[in-house]
């Protein structure tokens, strides 16, 4: 899907971003929202984003109300994505493709979870489709995958 196909459809999202900063308190942050998202803490993977200058990161705000986080690389890839409660992760997903159509690629994918209503109806209402289906696992269980949308399954 092209990114102005994504950006003509697209409305403005209702959350704020904000870039994120490396600070021992944005990790802590992060991991905070993780804990809510997937159930556990993913500091070394979010040390590794954030020292990659070809990604944008970014919190995710509902009012003051921190409410989730974005990654979104130059490729026009977004993810990875949470969301502390699956009834923002389709106004996260919509933050994070708006970051996506400001960019400079000429594409724009993400790996969305058959749970994540919210951004899969999102994804159908701006014209992406599916182009790459795959199956997640894990064990022992894995997170609620309402509320995140992963970078690279090889890379959790």
């Amino acid at each position: 899907m092209t990114l102005w196909q994504v950006a003509a459809t697209l409305q403005e999202p209702s959350l704020r971003s904000v870039a994120l900063v490396d600070t021992d308190a944005t990790i802590k942050r992060l991991a905070e929202i993780d804990a809510r998202a997937v159930g556990a803490a993913r500091v070394k993977h979010h040390r590794y984003l954030l020292s990659d200058p070809a990604t944008t990161a970014v919190l995710l705000y509902a009012g003051n109300e921190c409410v989730g986080y974005s990654y979104v690389s130059a490729s026009g890839h977004v993810g990875p994505l949470a969301a502390t409660r699956a009834d923002v992760l389709g106004d996260a997903f919509a933050a994070a493709l708006k970051i996506a159509a400001d960019g400079s690629s000429e594409k724009v994918s993400a790996f969305l979870p058959g749970t994540c209503e919210g951004a899969l109806s999102l994804a159908i209402d701006v014209g992406m489709r599916i182009t790459f289906p795959m199956l997640l696992m894990a064990t022992p269980g894995f997170g609620d995958w309402v509320k995140y949308l992963p970078r690279n399954p090889g890379f959790m």
